[in-house]
């Protein structure tokens, strides 16, 4: 997908957008203000500071960093923190830590937010039914949210926009209503409010992880832009930005008009409905808040396929459910997700004990976003002043969130660190177990063999295992065999063959590339090609070979017609066989512990995930699997002495 593309906006696009990207950060009004209030009484001070506070949020936080400024930075029209550290990592190797972290803390994140977007929704329904058991509710409803995933995110996205567009419509309708009694809320505008609430007001700084409810959905703005696009994303945040903060500055002039007053559980968002239209807009708002944990769930599935091709995340089934570009669905990650949803429901049970754990991971996402986008705009050559500006600012802002959200840690903040720390875990053992598998790879020179192979392939006292027999290999350059497929075909057993294809897969950061390179080593006997595969496209190897092949025979370079005599006379395709080698760690190792560890830890992983022939989207009919020890380190010299026993 190009730059180019990404620019575009159609109506389309745009309900697309409204459904998938903005129902997280388009629900915050529900709780946000409430979350500030809290259970003081209603100061005018708070009330005006809180208002000033979000408005300069989302300016700042997410219509300047995000929408203006990281949506910049697309790898050719995919966004997310995993995209982002794509386009900066051949550039220093210590980014691969925020970028752990912040996918960890996202997908962490992803879990928390679900719940209680569905949960604050079903529980406004107690206005008009006081007893009614909400937690049976919540996990039907999303239960139901997690199936209607297979069906891609287009089809989500349409069916939900219609709906978001009536929510953001009835936010600007109900805060305009409010503002006209006390048109001097729209003082907040002012940012000295913001500073007074921060700087003088007594435990006004700690305000901030209640305010920071307001931006919650903005990471998952830029996790989202492969499915929907830059300019409709950008065009589609003017209105939804309009919506919200009329929302708030009328909510703020309830507030206003009830100062001195305790809120006991009440709700401005509630509060500022007319009696007749209570039932419709709970209805409405029900149904949003359950949109809202579409933008989670669509970029975890964006951020897990990123990150499979990055070595970062076990290779788990993906499935795309449309042609186009950005839709996918992730079985095994929509699962988990939904079994960590209904135990964040069974544990919290209430919306207002969610929001002790939500917010806390965010805040960090944002910041290694943060450090990553620093980078990108030094490696683009912006200027150093400009560079230090970007950093300084937003660490100071989030870094304030940060601290804030820190208060939350023992109220619940523990349960999403814990969840990302989980994650994390699992992402660095993967990328490490996949570094020390490269590291004591052996290779070997392909051409000293090439005449080895021609013998082989010539000898008719060795059965034919194959016509053309394919190998799958992790070598990148064209001279160059791992050892042990030598060994395979010459001592495991002589597999002889007519022609021996050696195939390797490269992933790039470019996410849609699809090229190839065939270097024939021996004409009708050895060829070596390299698949150039882009970290969003699906890996169809067997379909994409046939391809290459058709095209090698259509230029003559290649003779695949069987050399069976009887065969050959009819013109009769041979066969193709593939073999792939799957290791599997040696108890012949004198392994460090840690080491030890990361590999027992990656291959029990890899045993419930897909096999190599799977992820390779080999046939299984002609497929030979080999299992291969993986010996990390020799094993200490033994010494053994021999004895004589005497008669």
């Amino acid at each position: 997908m190009s730059s180019k593309h990404t620019e575009k906006a159609s109506a389309a696009g745009l309900l697309v957008a409204l459904g998938i990207i903005f129902g997280d950060i388009g629900t915050s009004p529900l709780y946000a203000m409430q979350a500030i209030i809290g259970n003081e009484p209603i100061a005018l001070d708070v009330v005006y500071g809180a208002v000033s506070c979000i408005f300069w949020t989302l300016t700042l936080q997410t219509t300047v960093k995000y929408v203006i400024l990281i949506l910049r930075a697309d790898n050719n029209g995919e966004g997310g923190i995993l995209a982002l550290y794509a386009l900066v990592r051949r550039n220093a190797k210590w980014l691969t830590v925020p970028a752990i972290i912040g996918a960890s803390t996202l997908l962490a994140d992803g879990i928390i937010t679900p719940p209680i977007s569905v949960s604050s929704a079903i529980e406004g329904l107690r206005i008009l039914y006081p007893h009614i058991q909400t937690i049976p509710i919540v996990i039907g409803i999303l239960t139901l949210l997690f199936i209607i995933q297979v069906f891609g995110t287009t089809i989500v996205g349409r069916a939900f926009g219609p709906v978001m567009l009536v929510w953001f419509l009835m936010l600007l309708v109900l805060g305009l209503s409010q503002a006209i009694y006390h048109p001097e809320i729209f003082r907040a505008f002012n940012p000295y409010y913001a500073y007074q609430l921060l700087a003088h007001h007594p435990g006004g700084f700690w305000l901030l992880g209640s305010v920071f409810l307001c931006t919650t959905g903005a990471e998952a703005l830029y996790s989202d832009l492969g499915h929907c696009g830059r300019g409709n994303i950008r065009i589609s945040w003017i209105y939804v930005k309009t919506c919200l903060v009329i929302n708030y500055f009328g909510q703020g002039a309830w507030l206003a008009m009830h100062t001195g007053e305790l809120l006991n559980g009440r709700k401005p968002f509630y509060e500022i409905m007319p009696d007749w239209w209570l039932l419709p807009g709970i209805c409405i708002a029900t149904m949003a808040t359950i949109i809202a944990s579409q933008a989670l769930i669509s970029g975890s599935f964006t951020l897990v396929s990123e990150a499979i091709r990055l070595n970062v995340w076990p290779k788990v089934r993906l499935v795309y459910p449309s042609i186009e570009k950005g839709q996918l669905y992730v079985p095994s990650v929509n699962w988990l997700l939904w079994a960590g949803c209904v135990g964040v429901v069974l544990y919290f049970k209430e919306s207002s004990h969610m929001e002790a754990a939500y917010g806390l991971a965010i805040t960090l996402t944002m910041v290694m976003t943060t450090l990553l986008f620093s980078y990108y705009l030094f490696v683009q050559k912006i200027g150093k002043i400009w560079v230090a500006v970007f950093i300084t600012v937003y660490l100071a802002i989030e870094g304030s969130f940060l601290a804030a959200n820190l208060l939350k840690f023992s109220h619940g903040g523990w349960v999403s660190l814990l969840l990302a720390s989980i994650i994390g875990a699992l992402m660095a053992i993967w990328l490490r177990a996949n570094l020390i598998k490269m590291r004591l790879t052996e290779f070997e020179e392909l051409d000293k063999h090439i005449p080895s192979l021609k013998e082989l392939s010539n000898d008719i006292s060795v059965p034919k295992y194959a016509t053309h027999l394919v190998f799958m290999s992790n070598a990148a350059e064209d001279n160059q065999i791992e050892s042990k497929i030598i060994y395979s075909i010459f001592q495991k057993r002589p597999k002889r063959a007519d022609i021996y294809w050696f195939v390797h897969v490269e992933t790039t950061d470019d996410p849609y590339t699809m090229d190839y390179h065939v270097n024939v080593r021996a004409v009708d006997d050895v060829i070596k090609i390299n698949f150039i595969l882009g970290f969003r496209v699906e890996q169809r190897i067997n379909m994409f070979l046939r391809k290459v092949v058709e095209d090698l025979v259509m230029n003559n370079e290649v003779d695949i017609t069987s050399r069976y005599e009887s065969l050959n006379r009819q013109n009769i395709t041979g066969d193709f066989r593939f073999v792939v080698l799957e290791r599997y760690l040696s108890v012949d190792n004198d392994l460090p512990w840690h080491e030890e560890f990361v590999m027992k830890f990656y291959f029990a992983i890899k045993s419930i995930t897909n096999t190599e022939v799977q992820w390779f989207g080999l046939d299984n009919s002609s497929v030979k699997v080999e299992k291969v020890p993986l010996v990390l380190n020799t094993s200490k010299k033994i010494r053994m002495r021999r004895v004589y026993m005497s008669n």
